[in-house]
C-alpha cells in the first residue's frame, strides 16, 4: 500500500508532531516512517497505524 507522500507530510504537519512522535504513538520505527513519508510502500497494518494517529485523508485511502 502507498500512501500519498505530500498528504501525509501534510497530516503529520498538522497533528503537529515530528517522526520520533509519531513512532512513539504507533509503536512504528522512525525509518518506517522516513519511508512511508518519502513514498515507499507499507503494510496495510503499517497504514492503520499511521491512520489511527493522523486521522485525515489517509483514512480514506485504507477504504479503497
Amino acid at each position: 500500500m502507498r500512501i500519498n507522500r505530500v498528504k501525509f507530510a501534510a497530516a503529520l504537519a498538522q497533528a503537529d508532531l515530528n517522526i520520533k512522535q509519531l513512532s512513539e504513538l504507533t509503536g512504528l520505527s522512525r525509518n518506517t516512517i522516513t519511508a512511508v513519508k518519502s513514498g515507499k510502500t507499507c503494510s496495510k497494518t503499517t497504514a492503520e497505524k499511521l491512520a489511527s494517529c493522523l486521522d485525515n485523508e489517509i483514512n480514506e485511502q485504507l477504504k479503497t
